[in-house]
């Protein structure tokens, strides 16, 4: 029975592996240029849904997410640059808007902060096997 539950459960997020991600639908009509389709197509996927926080607005179906679709459609239109209009998202929501926030002061924590956590495990490992070494060594000499 456990193992039948197990195979079920892995069966279900195996097929979830298969699935085409969603994809919101876009109220504005694609470029008739493929560049700029592509290059708007690349954008959305680079800013943070504000309301759903694990999703780009390509992919979130909030109503905010569909306003800065709409936006960022218009400034491609509008032939500003990605630089420009990522500028323009992070001044207006935040850095927390992009996926790849800027490496500046306030968010040396955010990259450098798995790096930490990596060199306090190794030191706390390393710790654990010398003290777990030397304990053996002691008992050995007990023993004798």
């Amino acid at each position: 029975m456990r193992h039948a539950l197990i195979l079920s459960l892995a069966a279900v997020l195996l097929s979830c592996l298969w699935l085409p991600p969603a994809r919101a639908v876009d109220s504005e009509p694609p470029f008739s240029n493929p560049q700029l389709q592509q290059r708007y197509e690349n954008l959305i996927h680079e800013f943070r849904c504000l309301v759903c926080f694990d999703e780009s607005i390509a992919n979130s179906d909030a109503d905010l997410a569909a306003d800065f679709r709409r936006q960022v459609h218009q400034m491609v239109a509008q032939g500003k640059s990605d630089r420009q209009i990522k500028d323009f998202m992070a001044d207006r929501y935040g850095d927390f808007v992009l996926y790849q926030p800027p490496v500046q002061p306030n968010t040396w924590l955010l990259w450098g902060g798995p790096f930490l956590l990596l060199l306090i495990a190794l030191v706390a490992l390393a710790f654990i096997l010398r003290r777990r070494a030397h304990m053996d060594t002691v008992d050995g000499e007990e023993g004798s």
